[in-house]
């Protein structure tokens, strides 16, 4: 009989965190020696990724 293994998840501790503000709703915590503004336009990047689709609709044909 196998046991399962624990899986163990340690969250980030944001007090040794540096915060980045996006806008005034959002915030992320990044490194202390992290680039502020590479942070910011890497979230504004995936942000804007979410809403495309990944493939071009199809047009539809003229008859």
């Amino acid at each position: 009989m196998q046991e399962k293994k624990q899986i163990i998840f340690k969250t980030p501790d944001i007090t040794k965190m540096q915060e980045v503000v996006i806008n005034n709703r959002t915030k992320i915590y990044i490194a202390v020696g992290a680039d502020p503004e590479e942070a910011r336009s890497r979230y504004q990047a995936r942000q804007d990724a979410k809403g495309k689709a990944l493939f071009a609709p199809k047009k539809a044909a003229l008859a």
